[in-house]
């Protein structure tokens, strides 16, 4: 039997005035459209405030990459697809190797970390 395929859930956190975000949105599409295994969301930080928690987003864009509710890359990006791409390739072989980042090398706060594990729990 095949082993089902590795679904990450991929997470942009924008803001409607943010003219960069408003750039990325095609981006992100794009990248839903090279990489469609996985589950997109589109998050406006101000519209989903509740949702968001406490994620304190300072970049635009900021990507949260999680797989089982486990938090693999969580910070800024580019507003490139092959950039994005690339970082959710990575991603991906290293949750097929089982090997989840420890929180301390997401390079965030500690209540950070809480914050964006706490949102990827609940996608």
């Amino acid at each position: 039997m095949a082993t089902p395929p590795l679904v990450l859930d991929v997470v942009c956190l924008c803001a409607a005035w943010c003219g960069t975000c408003r750039e990325y949105e095609a981006t992100f599409a794009e990248l839903q459209q090279a990489l469609p295994q996985h589950r997109y969301r589109w998050i406006d930080i101000e519209d989903e405030a509740d949702f968001v928690g406490d994620v304190d987003v300072e970049t635009f864009p900021t990507l949260l990459v999680a797989w089982q509710g486990q938090v693999m890359f969580a910070g800024p990006v580019l507003p490139r697809l092959g950039d994005a791409q690339r970082l959710i390739e990575v991603q991906q072989h290293q949750a097929e190797r089982g090997q989840v980042p420890g929180a301390a090398l997401l390079n965030l706060p500690a209540d950070q970390i809480d914050a964006f594990e706490v949102l990827a729990r609940s996608l």
